[in-house]
C-alpha cells in the first residue's frame, strides 16, 4: 500500500525515473541523501556566514557605544 502511494510521486521507471527493484531503490535513496547533505552543507555555510557577519556588526556597535559613552563622559 505505502509503496503504491510512493511510486507515482517518484515517477516509475517506465514513465521516466523511479526505481523498480531494490538495487535501483538503494541508488535512488543514496542519491537523494547525497543531494540533501549537499543542500544542508550549503545552508549551514550560509548560516555560519551570516552569524559571522552579525558578530562583526555587534562588535562595531559595541565600539560605537563605547565611543559615545566616552564622549558623553559616562
Amino acid at each position: 500500500m505505502a509503496s503504491e502511494e510512493l511510486a507515482p510521486a517518484m515517477g516509475g521507471e517506465e514513465d521516466g525515473g523511479a526505481p523498480t527493484n531494490s538495487q535501483d531503490l538503494t541508488l535512488f535513496v543514496q542519491s537523494l541523501l547525497t543531494q540533501m547533505q549537499s543542500r544542508f552543507t550549503q545552508m549551514s555555510d550560509a548560516i555560519i556566514g551570516r552569524i559571522d557577519e552579525m558578530g562583526g556588526r555587534i562588535d562595531d556597535l559595541e565600539r560605537s557605544i563605547g565611543e559615545l559613552m566616552e564622549q558623553a563622559g559616562v
